[in-house]
This record gives structure tokens, C-alpha cells and sequence, in this order.
């Protein structure tokens, strides 16, 4: 528990001190009025009051990743702890937080104007197209859990389908209707759910005080096959970083009515995250040693809505359980409406398409609804078929991070503030995700043969021909500046 409890202490820290650092780095001009503020249009850019964009924001990007994905992250030990706190801190935190100051400064504008404004035209027109895919995605996958959960806390009938039919339901909803009417109203209350179940683990931790491994047992692990890198770097996305976020960050300092709470608001709701998986990982890490990855009697690997369910029903009693689940499901859902809706206003943004009229939105919506109930068709049908397209969907989430980094760094290099802080995260996840393509079974890695050098020397390769081209540029942008 100590090393678990250093690491507690350290994501609070760097919340302290390195996001002050950071927001000292951002120097915004917090005498300009914020979008909401400067424009409200009742729909999209509307005034909400601080505390509620923070919960907002936190369960917009909480997602499965936080929980299902720490899960599945304790298998590689201890080096779990470390991602979530290096990650969250000055990569994760880093890349929400200044990805909404832009937003915020650029008159809130979303994530693929924002990349085109600093890495170019076409650049802008490839992610824009990338990252409504990837919202798509989202929107997808983040049913199938919450809908299992949901399904073995009701009676037969209502099995995993129907929820899902629920589910998507509440997707159009809350895509179309002002943000105030569900969002605003219902994720607070939510929020206090989620928080609920991540302070009754955290609880369960404590009191239970089971054996889990310090740092200076190492960073070996008996639980996982792949490498550890790059492996362990996607599957624990949204606890350390993810830019699935940094479509969030936009949508919701479209709500900001004073641009001083940003690092409030964004930072904190990252370094929260990161707390939440964290408490997750080691909860896991408890679990594993005890009953293993895998049911003795059947075979099948334990998922993470298995390991999740018995650890709140075993830690928290049943009146307890049922809240701490419910956290868990809301958590994902609100994450995949929020994802639609940032679907549609990134096409709306792209193709200037104002959004105060419902026939408008649903001009944009529907194509965006019929596409994600496909996919959600198909995974119903397939279920072998659906978790190729999870891990599909994380790395599409951890490649969109790389190009947010790099589009921070060029913004800081641009305006002479010290680049280094995002260059350095942008190398890594470059590294990260260019070596899962020759890693991952789905990518390269069922038809490239494997050594333990190949992938990792590829990844390192593509993250020094980034820099490379990162170095010309700056040459080339401080030469024509003279």
C-alpha cells in the first residue's frame, strides 16, 4: 500500500504544482470574455455555473477507460501506478487543459479547427474526418458495458439488448437538446455517483489492506503476454491521457464563464481521472492475486465489468454496490452522448452550419445516429467482432492524442513559451502508437514477424523523424519571423 499511497499523493501534487506551472506557461488573457459569455446561442454556448462545467467535464471524459481500462492495466503491476501518475500529470492534464485555453481563446472553437489552424489546411480536413470517426466510435463502444452491468442488476427480460435500445436512445436526446436540459441537469447528480464509487474503493483499500506489490518488487507481472510497451500505454488511456479528451475540452469551454477556473476545471477533472484509475488499478491488482485473470472452471479471462461488479459487491455490501455500479455505468454513457454531440458540432464547425435551429442539428445528427446504431447492430451480432473494434477505437484515441500534442507544441513554439513541456509527451506517444501498429494483432502484428527489438525500434524511428521535421520547422518559422 505505500507505493499505492505515494502515488495518491503525488497526482495531488502535481494538481498543485505543476498545473500552476502549466497555467503560467498558458498566460491567457482572462480579460476577454468567454464564448458563452461573448455569444451564448441557448444550445451549445451557454453559461453554466463553474462547479457544473467541472462535473461536466469529468464525466465527459471518464468513460470505461478510467475503470475498465486501469483494470485491464494492473496486469503489467506496479509500472501501472507510474503510467496512471506521469501520464495524468504531465501529459494528460497538460494536453485537456491547454486544449480548452486554445478553444477558449480561439472563440471555442472544436479540435480539428484548432489542428488545422496550426499544423495546416489539409491536416485539419484528414482529422476532421478522423475525429468524427473516432466520436463515432465512442458513441459505439461505450454501450456495450454499461448495458452488461445494467443487465445483470434487472430481471431477464431486460437483457443487454434492450438496455442498449435504452441507451442509444438517451443518445439522441442529449445530442440534440440544449445542453442545459439533460446535461447540465442530470450529470452533477451523476458525477456524485461516480465519485461515490471511487472513494468507496479507495475506502475498501484501506480497511481491507490487501497485499499489493511495492515498486521495489519491480515491474515484472505474471498476469500479461504482450510487451509492456506499448501495450500498457493504449489500454490505460483515459487514466493517464487520451484525446478523446481533447474533444471535450471545447465543448465545454463553450460553457466557461470566467477563463481563471480553466485549470479548475480541465486539470483538475484529468488529475481526478487519473485518481479514479489509479484507485481502480490497485483494486484490480488486489483482485488478480487473489482469483487470478481467468474463471478456474470456464477458462474465459475475467472482464473488466466482472472484476469491477465483484469488487464493489464484495467491498461495498449490496445497498453500497448498487450505487458504486451505477457510477461505473454512468460513467461510460456520459461519455458517449457527450461524444455524438461533439460529433455534431464538429461537422457543424467544418461546414458552418449554426446549430440554434433542432432542423439544423438534426440535418448533422441523423447520418452521424445511423452510422453508430450500425455499428451497435454489429456488435450485437458479433461479439468477437466488437472487441476488434475497442481496440480499434484505442488506438484511433491514442493517435488523436499525439496530433492534439504536436498542435500544442507548435502553438507554444509559435509564441515563444517554453515547447518542451508537450514536446517531449508528443515524442512519446508518437513512439507509443507507431509501435502498436507492428505490435497489436489486429495491425501489423499478425503478419510481421516478431522480435523483441522490431516494434520498439520502428516506434523510436518515428518519434526521431518527428522531431526531425519538428526541428526544420522551427527553423524554417523562426528564419521567416526575423
Amino acid at each position: 500500500m505505500i507505493t499505492f499511497t505515494i502515488a495518491l499523493i503525488a497526482l495531488v501534487l502535481g494538481y498543485i504544482f505543476y498545473g500552476s506551472f502549466v497555467e503560467r506557461v498558458v498566460a491567457y488573457d482572462y480579460s476577454k470574455p468567454t464564448p458563452a459569455v461573448a455569444h451564448p446561442d441557448g444550445v451549445d454556448f451557454l453559461p453554466l455555473p463553474t462547479w457544473k462545467v467541472y462535473m461536466i467535464q469529468f464525466l465527459n471524459i471518464a468513460g470505461l477507460g478510467p475503470i475498465f481500462g486501469a483494470i485491464m492495466g494492473a496486469k503489467f503491476g506496479t509500472a501501472s501506478y507510474l503510467w496512471i501518475v506521469f501520464g495524468t500529470i504531465f501529459a494528460g492534464a497538460v494536453h485537456d487543459f491547454v486544449a480548452a485555453m486554445m478553444s477558449l481563446a480561439h472563440d471555442g472553437e472544436s479540435l480539428p479547427e484548432i489542428i488545422g489552424r496550426y499544423l495546416g489546411l489539409t491536416t485539419k480536413k484528414v482529422f476532421g474526418v478522423f475525429t468524427v470517426v473516432l466520436m463515432i466510435l465512442v458513441g459505439a463502444v461505450f454501450v456495450s458495458g454499461p448495458a452488461e452491468l445494467l443487465a445483470g442488476m434487472t430481471p431477464d427480460y431486460l437483457d443487454a439488448v434492450v438496455w442498449i435500445a435504452v441507451i442509444f436512445v438517451y443518445y439522441v436526446l442529449a445530442t440534440m437538446l440544449p445542453i442545459d436540459k439533460i446535461i447540465g441537469r442530470f450529470y452533477p447528480l451523476f458525477a456524485i455517483a461516480l465519485i461515490f464509487m471511487a472513494v468507496g474503493i479507495l475506502w475498501g483499500l484501506y480497511y481491507n489492506h490487501p497485499a499489493l506489490p511495492e515498486m521495489c518488487d519491480g515491474f515484472g507481472t505474471k498476469y500479461e503476454t504482450y510487451p509492456i510497451f506499448p501495450m500498457m500505454f493504449v489500454s490505460i488511456a483515459c487514466g493517464a491521457i487520451s484525446g478523446f479528451h481533447a474533444t471535450q475540452s471545447p465543448l465545454m469551454a463553450r460553457c466557461l464563464t470566467n477563463a481563471r477556473h480553466g485549470r479548475r476545471v480541465f486539470y483538475g477533472a484529468m488529475v481526478t481521472e487519473g485518481v479514479v484509475a489509479l484507485i481502480w488499478a490497485a483494486a484490480a491488482t488486489a483482485f488478480f492475486a487473489e482469483n487470478g485473470v481467468a474463471d478456474a472452471a470456464t477458462g474465459k479471462a475475467f472482464t473488466g465489468a466482472y472484476v469491477a461488479k465483484s469488487l464493489s459487491v464484495e467491498w461495498l455490501g449490496s445497498v453500497g454496490s448498487i450505487l458504486a455500479i451505477l457510477g461505473i455505468v454512468f460513467a461510460p454513457i456520459t461519455s458517449g452522448d457527450t461524444a455524438l454531440r461533439s460529433a455534431r458540432l464538429i461537422v457543424a464547425d467544418a461546414l458552418h452550419i449554426e446549430q440554434k435551429n433542432i432542423s439544423k442539428r438534426l440535418l448533422i445528427s441523423l447520418p452521424l445516429f445511423v452510422v453508430t446504431l450500425l455499428i451497435l447492430l454489429y456488435s450485437i451480432h458479433d461479439k468477437a467482432g466488437f472487441d476488434i473494434i475497442w481496440r480499434y477505437f484505442a488506438w484511433c484515441n491514442q493517435a488523436l492524442s499525439v496530433f492534439t500534442l504536436w498542435t500544442i507544441t507548435v502553438y507554444f513554439a509559435r509564441t515563444a513559451r517554453p515547447y518542451i513541456i508537450t514536446l517531449i509527451p508528443a515524442l512519446w506517444m508518437t513512439s507509443v502508437c507507431s509501435t502498436y501498429l507492428f505490435v497489436a494483432p489486429e495491425c501489423l502484428g499478425a503478419l510481421i514477424p516478431q522480435s523483441a527489438y522490431l516494434a520498439p525500434t520502428v516506434g523510436s524511428l518515428a518519434a526521431c523523424v518527428a522531431l526531425v521535421l519538428f526541428a526544420m520547422w522551427l527553423r524554417g518559422y523562426r528564419s521567416s519571423s526575423k
